[in-house]
């Protein structure tokens, strides 16, 4: 079923992103409405809208998102298609169980390629995982997220890992149905596998950047016996902020010829980090190993300590602005594809207010709040 929620919404990509398909029918048309004919009353992509503009305007849950739906004004539920009701022909949002029933039915598939970023001209892109820890209900453990972010902040798309299988399954569906020509993918050492380096060269026509731990222990051993004291290669960056002082040593070494038996390896990296806390004057250091079919006139020692970083956003400008702002670790929700759909629809604010400019997400939340019925839409292109 996934796959065939992949290649619908891919049809749906082409119109131009989420509000220009939504607004135009486009997904309705492209993935049929999940619900029952019978007894349908509100239009499926006006549910999809409110979810979605309520999000924007700050709601964490279907309690929250219920709410916003009654108290929209006419002329909103205009904007968002919602049903014409009655002689006087009033506009009716949704309820609360509509918005849920449908949220948790929907194709996750194609409501997070709809809803994500074009990756094609983008330097890099990040994969990792993150578990929706409030969504573990009775012995149903906690829905595990897999995503792909670019390096300037925006979600390209995201799956849900099936339960008893790991990441690795998965990472080849997340990335398939992109076009990441030239693109620099860089993931953890879980996913240094080389059937995903492969998967990238051979299939993307892309690039890699892997972290290399010891859970390829002879790949691990061998970068960790290079002659890295003999590197002239190297790049020295340093930098205060968060109660701490960190200097990072990045060299990187050709290593093609060497045997090291991972698919198209052209360069091996090391980067040393040296952080002192400011408040207790502690110093620990670190030694981290990668891995890239870039090539030294690819790729300099500052660009590679970059594409490095930027394995770090992901963390840090998704999966923590879900937790911190949206409270998404505390979220209940577990039926059906409700824990991965509301976490694309907070990808989604999230993305969109990073496009006109917000580099907080709270604060672009509390503009878009300020004025709940208008400022979502407008950010969203709901004309």
């Amino acid at each position: 079923m996934l796959s065939v929620c992949h290649r619908l919404s891919r049809q749906v990509a082409r119109s131009g992103g989420c509000s220009k398909a939504l607004a135009g029918g486009t997904f309705a048309g492209a993935a049929p409405d999940p619900r029952r004919r019978r007894g349908v009353r509100h239009p499926f992509v006006a549910v999809l809208l409110v979810a979605a503009s309520a999000v924007v305007a700050g709601a964490r849950s279907y309690a929250a998102i219920g709410p916003w739906s009654a108290n929209a004004p006419q002329q909103a539920l205009a904007r968002l298609s919602a049903r014409v009701a009655g002689a006087l022909e009033l506009r009716i949002g949704p309820s609360a169980a509509t918005i849920r029933r449908v949220v948790n039915l929907v194709c996750p598939g194609g409501l997070a390629e709809l809803t994500g970023a074009d990756p094609g001209g983008a330097d890099s892109v990040a994969v990792d995982g993150k578990a929706a820890r409030g969504s573990r209900h009775g012995t149903s453990p906690a829905a595990h997220l897999l995503a792909a972010m670019t390096a300037d902040g925006r979600t390209v798309t995201q799956l849900r890992v099936p339960d008893k299988t790991n990441e690795i399954t998965c990472f080849a569906a997340l990335l398939a149905r992109h076009d990441l020509a030239g693109v620099t993918v860089t993931a953890d050492a879980l996913h240094t596998q080389r059937a995903h380096a492969r998967f990238l060269v051979e299939e993307k026509k892309a690039h890699y950047l892997l972290v290399v731990k010891a859970n390829q222990p002879e790949l691990h051993r061998r970068l960790r016996s290079l002659p890295w004291k003999d590197v002239t290669a190297r790049r020295y960056d340093r930098e205060i902020g968060h109660g701490r002082r960190e200097t990072r040593v990045t060299r990187a070494l050709t290593v093609t010829g060497l045997g090291l038996d991972f698919p198209h390896a052209v360069l091996a990296v090391r980067i040393l980090r040296h952080r002192t806390d400011l408040k207790s004057g502690a110093v620990s250091r670190q030694t981290v190993y990668a891995i890239t079919d870039l090539s030294s006139q690819e790729a300099s020692p500052q660009r590679l300590g970059q594409l490095a970083r930027s394995q770090w956003i992901i963390e840090n400008r998704l999966h923590f602005v879900r937790d911190s702002t949206f409270g998404e670790d505390a979220s209940r929700i577990h039926i059906g594809h409700g824990p991965e759909n509301m976490a694309t629809l907070r990808n989604l604010a999230i993305n969109t207010l990073r496009q006109h400019g917000y580099r907080n997400i709270a604060a672009g939340l509390r503009h878009a709040s300020y004025e709940p019925f208008t400022r979502p839409l407008d950010l969203l292109g709901i004309a």
